[in-house]
């Protein structure tokens, strides 16, 4: 292991302009404008996996976005990993925001400062690194598989389907992920659940067209209003959803789960500090910690309608939209509760207005238990590396795929994530800390051989 964190040491400046060239690769799954950089990305992850010294590397063509292959088999009696990254990444709006081009990544102040440095090519590369690193060495002590797709940003609506059809290429004993955070820099931790997520698109009609608002304001029902106040009435006073049935599956945790979870280093001032708010909201009853890790919670992810561009247009609108989430917890199902909420919304909207709602994805919740051999691997992997146990903690996003893999695949997912709260990610300005980049390749690296020791 000391020849394979010398190499890590010796690569460094390749490795880091590797991932430049990798983000430099607009890959936005999202808009259609970039489906060439979809297949462009795909073909860069293809062709650096087999630099990296994999024995097989493909891109597959999935109903979407392509999902890159590979796999390094050095004895088929030896335990298997498969490693999963995404290397789609989200729009960049907005662009104003940015101190310097999303596409260009640059080194400031010990972060890369770029769309993708965490989410999720940063984190993907990682595993390309150590897997090299450990080849290289001679030192691999598994069968190593990877599975990169091109569409978590949007559901991963292809991916449950290349489950199906592969399972027998993509077999192996756990599922190993970077797409996840820690609770600090010097305060390693391993994300032992996430939760789920429905999403929606609203639209809310009123007349049939534009309308004058001083001759029809105060006759007519105007869509923006009717849904601001269809969405105000989603919460409570305690900020619980109002929707009937909403919480009837919700795995509630027990007080000392609950106990543990507090026992995390979490400063209530550092955390309105970093995201410069006065005070923090939420259901009431439970702590912020809470409330991102065992509960579900209610947002809007935008609203829009009339007129919104310079100046003032008097107008009272003929549409009104909002695209609308809810992060799930186990025992939750998505299906249903996207199932729930579009006849819910649809009953108490005012008959002044028509009221459509489309689904756009979702998924299951995730939950890891702390006693397994590849939890347990990564656990003494975070340790050799900084010095200290990390903690266990349940994570408020989502990664839908995660809960497919187990129902599709049968394989558990340990969730190795390197990222920081003060990432960005998804928004202007996505950086991602020099020394968690080089830390997460050496700590996989000592994944794979306490591993293979307890695999043993």
């Amino acid at each position: 292991m000391e020849k394979v964190k010398q190499f890590i040491e010796d690569n460094k400046d390749r490795f880091m302009a590797e991932l430049f060239d990798a983000i430099r690769i607009p890959s936005i799954s999202s808009l259609s404008a970039h489906k060439d950089d979809m297949t462009k990305m795909a073909n860069f992850f293809k062709d650096s996996l087999l630099k990296s010294g994999v024995d097989r590397a493909e891109v597959m063509p999935t109903a979407g976005n392509p999902v890159v292959y590979a796999e390094k088999i050095i004895d088929p009696a030896k335990p298997t990993i498969l490693v999963y990254a995404h290397y789609d990444v989200m729009p960049v709006d907005p662009i104003d925001l940015w101190d310097t081009p999303p596409f260009e990544p640059e080194i400031r102040d010990g972060k890369i400062f770029a769309r993708g440095a965490d989410d999720d090519k940063g984190q993907g590369f990682m595993h390309m690194k150590a897997f090299e690193a450990l080849v290289a060495c001679d030192a691999l002590p598994v069968n190593v598989k990877f599975m990169i797709e091109g569409e978590e940003e949007i559901g991963s609506v292809s991916l449950g389907a290349f489950c199906d059809a592969n399972k027998d290429m993509l077999s192996a004993d756990y599922i190993l992920v970077s797409d996840t955070s820690m609770i600090g820099a010097d305060v390693p931790s391993i994300t032992t659940g996430l939760r789920g997520l429905a999403y929606w698109q609203v639209e809310v009609t009123g007349p049939n067209r534009d309308l004058h608002s001083g001759l029809f304001g105060g006759a007519v029902a105007n869509p923006i209003n009717v849904l601001a106040n269809m969405i105000a009435s989603m919460t409570d006073e305690d900020n619980k959803l109002t929707m009937p049935g909403f919480y009837d599956d919700v795995l509630e945790s027990s007080t000392e789960e609950r106990a543990l979870l507090n026992k995390a280093p979490f400063s209530t001032d550092d955390y309105k500090a970093a995201i410069d708010v006065d005070e923090l909201d939420g259901e009431k009853g439970y702590t912020t910690i809470e409330r991102v890790g065992i509960r579900p919670s209610f947002d809007v992810c935008g609203i829009w309608g009339g007129y919104t561009g310079e100046g003032a247009k008097t107008v009272l609108p003929s549409k009104a939209f909002a695209k609308i989430s809810t992060r799930l917890v186990p025992d939750q199902n998505n299906e249903k509760i996207a199932k729930m909420f579009e006849e819910y919304f649809v009953s108490i909207a005012p008959k002044s207005v028509k009221v459509k709602v489309d689904s756009l994805h979702g998924g299951q919740a995730y939950v890891c238990p702390i006693d397994l051999p590849g939890y347990k691997a990564a656990e003494q992997a975070y340790e050799k590396v900084y010095g200290k146990m990390p903690i266990p903690m349940r994570s408020g996003g989502s990664i839908p795929i995660i809960s497919t893999f187990e129902e599709k695949l049968g394989i558990k997912s340990i969730l190795m994530g390197f990222g920081l709260e003060a990432d960005a990610i998804h928004s202007p300005n996505e950086n991602y800390p020099v020394d968690n980049f080089y830390k997460g390749i050496e700590t996989i690296t000592w994944f794979y051989k306490y591993f293979a020791e307890i695999a043993k």
